[in-house]
């Protein structure tokens, strides 16, 4: 997956047994940009069939018990690349993130944490949806125990499962975060929705607001903004896909505590056969 383009990929069918959903396998990368704690790290995911198991059974849960859209390793493989690029965008001009702030760690150190967030916000999904924000707390928190060592002390490991821990949780509906790092997490979540990959579950094949809008994000372009650090365009195909924006991703900016860091336009293109209702949607 390049820093440009997010790569939608497959996990194989549903239907497969546990071994053969290990044997397709999604690899996990990311631009490490010269981070070697970020190169290890990612080693220990992809190392780790305890991790990728817990990832298919959030999967089952949600696709197959659920009829949700996913949220095993190719979801939180794109929120990774998503929030770990709005990180360095925001890097790029000076601002610190509060691993930094707080504790007197340096950036590598943050995307390492941001990183960490998006790939395991989810796991509480492989025991319920309902819930599943302060389930994946308690599970996070094992892997991290198995993921971390090698590459932390005790001391600092510790702050930075806490770190990620409050990234996960606060990336929930109503979730406060307190540090920017929690920040970039939750509006990554929220941006996996190009090509129909809405968060939102809807029945199959039925007609709501929420699958029509889905369908309607053809694409998001994550670039440096001139006036704030974080430009945000999104290609859109029907004039409901404004729902997924002002609906759904604005709730996850709003308390974010990145506000101020981004800018968002919105393009309607192709809309041969419907009433154009507006051509550029700014927030």
């Amino acid at each position: 997956m390049s820093d440009e383009t997010l790569v939608q990929e497959s996990e194989g069918p549903a239907g497969l047994s546990l071994r053969e959903r290990m044997a397709h396998r999604v690899e996990i990368n990311v631009p490490e940009r010269g981070n070697p704690t970020l190169r290890e790290f990612i080693a220990h995911v992809n190392a780790s069939d305890e991790l990728y198991a817990l990832w298919t059974a959030t999967n089952v849960n949600a696709i197959e018990r659920l009829g949700m859209t996913d949220h095993g390793p190719v979801h939180v493989k794109i929120v990774m690349n998503i929030a770990v690029k709005l990180l360095r965008l925001l890097l790029d001009r000076g601002i610190e993130p509060s691993i930094v702030t707080n504790y007197g760690m340096n950036r590598d150190d943050a995307v390492v944490i941001v990183a960490a967030a998006a790939l395991l916000h989810d796991l509480g999904m492989s025991i319920h949806r309902s819930g599943h924000e302060e389930f994946s707390l308690f599970v996070a928190q094992d892997q991290l125990r198995q993921l971390l060592p090698g590459i932390y002390d005790a001391a600092t490991a510790a702050v930075v499962r806490s770190e990620v821990l409050h990234a996960i949780i606060a990336h929930r509906s109503g979730g406060k975060p307190l540090t920017l790092e929690a920040g970039v997490v939750r509006v990554a979540d929220a941006l996996d929705m190009a090509k129909g990959r809405s968060r939102i579950p809807f029945q199959a094949g039925s007609t709501s607001i929420h699958s029509i809008s889905a369908m309607a994000i053809e694409a998001i372009h994550i670039d440096a903004g001139e006036e704030k650090p974080i430009r945000l365009r999104v290609d859109i195909s029907n004039s409901a896909g404004v729902f997924q924006i002002d609906e759904l991703f604005r709730e996850k900016l709003k308390g974010s505590g990145l506000e101020p860091y981004v800018e968002l336009e919105a393009k309607l293109e192709g809309t041969e056969g419907e009433r154009r209702l507006f051509r550029e949607y700014r927030l």
